[in-house]
């Protein structure tokens, strides 16, 4: 197999976490940064690691001519501006295989269709990184239970939560850069988790299909005054005059188009969660048999007192968007493969050496985008929508919600 050369355009957390995943990657380096903040550091990391030896391009157009693939992990307020920069410098000569994109695919689903034209349009190969679909903890359990699944029958329920004290970034808190709150943020894994958990074996990932969605967003902890100038003194994000949802929860039904049994996905995601760190629970429940996944339960756990506690203060040591420093800490050995990002890195390698999309292509982040802002609009409207009905549908496509164009603090305050 060959090794695929990977350009990186963003250098933040997220390409941080993901260059972790790629040490447990054969068959990859990454050999080109988009220079921005943090891209040396990067660099020096990926060197230091056996990962190559990254260059340094100071625009998208010269990067996509030293890779076969670009990976696009920067804002989501800059994503579509970078596919069109990555589908101009393929016309004019350069010969990438492949583009991956970080969640979400886009802040709206006119951004995300976009993206998916623009990759088409130039021919290339696409991944869409959701890398909670790629979790051995969920997918080892489907397997054990797939003989229970052929005699009693598929899932009939789904819930998935993800939850911590919030974002890093003051990109992220403003809802109009980021395309809304946690649920634009979060619930897009949660959606996805739910819908793989329920569909069936040896079905694709898009197989079941979204029938109806009921959604409440609401501002619980950040719209607080002292959290508000907690925010502003921060981030410099006002949440007073254009707040975004730290919590979100709904309920999508599918339907299995050749039986018509329709499943139910239950989603919780919120930036409140004043716990050890980042929280992902999920479970399955079907008729006789279940699933159950918590990644605050690790084989580790460490005591950290008081005393010990004050030479270092480096939370994040043992868990992402980890709050304490000191007491009995959950610690994960490898939170890069526990998440899921090390298999899908993997499944982009394979995939596109073959010269084929990832098994997650961007029309399948497309979808995923359409249901999270289904989910915003029936939050706005607060009633249950049909997403069989060509009305709600193509309002859909056209739609923006009221927390991501800034006008949420009628809705949140309210």
């Amino acid at each position: 197999m060959k090794t695929i050369k990977l350009g990186f355009v963003g250098s933040g957390f997220i390409a941080k976490f993901l260059t972790t995943a790629m040490i447990q990657v054969r068959n990859c380096e990454l050999s080109a940064i988009y220079k921005r903040n943090g891209a040396e550091e990067l660099a020096s990391y990926a060197k230091e690691n056996g990962l190559g030896d990254p260059k340094l391009f100071d625009s998208v157009k010269e990067l996509c001519n030293h890779v076969d693939a670009v990976a696009i992990f920067s804002p989501n307020f800059t994503r579509l501006a970078i596919m069109e920069e990555i589908a101009d410098a393929v016309k004019e000569g350069a010969e990438l295989t492949g583009v991956i994109c970080e969640k979400p695919l886009g802040r709206t689903v006119a951004e995300a269709r976009q993206m998916v034209e623009l990759a088409r349009g130039a021919e290339l190969k696409t991944a869409f990184f959701e890398n909670q679909l790629h979790m051995n903890v969920i997918n080892n359990a489907l397997d054990q239970l797939r003989p229970q699944q052929k005699v009693m029958g598929d899932f009939h329920l789904a819930r998935s939560t993800e939850e911590h004290a919030g974002p890093h970034s003051a990109w992220f808190w403003d809802p109009v850069r980021q395309g809304g709150g946690v649920l634009s943020d979060m619930g897009c894994h949660s959606i996805a988790a739910c819908r793989h958990i329920l569909t069936p074996e040896g079905k694709g990932p898009s197989f079941l299909q979204p029938v109806a969605v009921q959604a409440e967003t609401s501002l619980l902890k950040w719209g607080q005054p002292k959290y508000r100038k907690q925010l502003k003194d921060t981030y410099g994000v006002d949440y007073e005059e254009t707040p975004a949802e730290d919590f979100s929860t709904g309920i999508i039904t599918f339907k299995n188009p050749e039986t018509g049994q329709l499943v139910k996905g239950q989603f919780t995601d919120s930036w409140m969660y004043d716990k050890q760190g980042l929280r992902v629970a999920m479970d399955g429940l079907g008729p006789g048999y279940a699933l159950e996944v918590n990644t605050l339960i690790s084989p580790l756990e460490i005591f950290i007192g008081d005393e010990a506690a004050e030479g270092v203060a480096d939370a994040e040591k043992a868990l992402e968007k980890s709050t304490a420093s000191r007491g009995l800490l959950a610690v994960h050995p490898n939170e890069a493969d526990l998440y899921g990002y090390a298999a899908e890195i993997r499944d982009m390698v394979q995939a596109f050496s073959k010269g084929e999309d990832a098994k997650l292509t961007f029309e399948y982040g497309l979808e995923i985008t359409w249901m999270v802002q289904a989910a915003y609009m029936a939050a706005e409207q607060k009633k249950t929508l049909d997403l069989t009905d060509d009305i709600v549908k193509n309002e859909i496509e056209k739609y923006k919600s009221l927390i991501a164009q800034g006008k949420g603090a009628d809705l949140l305050y309210s």
